[in-house]
């Protein structure tokens, strides 16, 4: 599954992991991605989607 958002396009991002000696290592985050079943285009279908899109009502859940 990609760790991209099909409704907003949240994805991936990277940054510096610290640790108590300020030491930086690169690391990423991934989006928190649900694979649901809505409704798109009048038909249900499973779609990626960021909990933040699900909470937000920005997708029509289909049964």
């Amino acid at each position: 599954m990609s760790r991209t958002c099909d409704v907003c396009g949240k994805g991936k991002i990277s940054g510096n992991s610290v640790s108590h000696s300020n030491r930086h290592s690169r690391r990423t985050w991934g989006a928190n991605i649900k694979k649901v079943k809505a409704i798109v285009d009048g038909s249900p279908k499973r779609i990626n989607v960021c909990t933040r899109c699900l909470r937000s009502n920005k997708v029509e859940r289909a049964i």
